[in-house]
């Protein structure tokens, strides 16, 4: 399985935020509110990706499960 290959179109659609929010968290010029990123985490989560963790800091991602739904 390979992670999806989505725009920031895409993963603003599916996260339900705005392509910009995701442009400027890229290039690490805002940090979206607590809501945005819950839902920006769980868009990709529900796309087979698993957010790595120690504590409260985050350390990478991981590919979880095959999703047929990842377009």
């Amino acid at each position: 399985m390979s992670a999806p290959e989505w725009s920031q179109d895409d993963l603003a659609e599916k996260a339900e935020c705005a392509r910009r929010t995701i442009a400027a968290f890229e290039q690490e010029k805002s940090v979206p509110f607590d809501r945005t990123l819950r839902d920006i985490q769980r868009t990709l989560e529900d796309a087979g990706i698993t957010f790595l963790m120690d504590g409260a800091r985050g350390v990478g991602l991981q590919e979880t499960q095959e999703n047929s739904d990842l377009s």
